[in-house]
């Protein structure tokens, strides 16, 4: 009889090890973007109008009328440019194309930065090593953009004009896709 009130109450004990290992597993996905947590069970656009770090891509993708593109079960890549990304670009440029008039050139510009798939670091690692050194991905927009590994783990992108930009936050995991963060508004030709 002893024997059996140690195997149930054991049980309890069995449940929160692995209830805690279940959020530390959790946890681990949930990755910090400009102070804000992004969780993995959000789509790209619910956890990115968290970011106070990409308030203007936001305001880009909203514009652009992509919303429920990026909403939609892809899964996608997205090489989320930051707000000083966006500010590094020559004057006027963001107010340009959030224009009206111009959401054909922003859609084009906001799709450059989509691949389909789910790009993570260890599946770009993977494709640069079978492309001897870089790898080259076709982005939404039908544009190009090469990556390789400058260092054990940082991976560059080099836009279709040569601007070249570093992931500065990588694996931002998403229910439809992953975001890499960068520091570069990538430009196609």
């Amino acid at each position: 009889m002893h024997k059996v009130i140690k195997k149930y109450l054991a049980l309890p004990a069995a449940a929160v090890i692995f209830s805690v290992a279940g959020l530390t597993a959790y946890a681990n996905t949930t990755v910090m973007v400009g102070g804000e947590a992004m969780y993995p069970t959000k789509d790209i656009v619910d956890n990115a109008v968290n970011s106070p770090e990409h308030t203007t891509l936001v305001a880009a993708v909203k514009s652009a009328g992509l919303v429920e593109t990026l909403k939609g079960p892809g899964p996608f890549t997205v090489f989320a440019p930051t707000n000083d990304a966006f500010e590094n670009l020559p004057d006027g440029t963001v107010n340009m194309l959030l224009k009206p008039k111009n959401k054909d050139a922003l859609t084009k510009v906001l799709t450059y930065h989509v691949v389909p798939g789910r790009l993570t670091f260890d599946v770009l690692a993977q494709k640069i090593k079978e492309g001897n050194g870089k790898a080259e991905l076709k982005t939404v927009s039908g544009g190009t953009l090469t990556v390789w590994m400058n260092g054990p783990h940082n991976i560059l992108v080099k836009d279709e004009k040569g601007d070249v930009a570093d992931i500065s936050t990588y694996d931002v995991i998403q229910s439809n896709g992953v975001i890499q963060v960068i520091d570069t508004v990538l430009l196609p030709n």
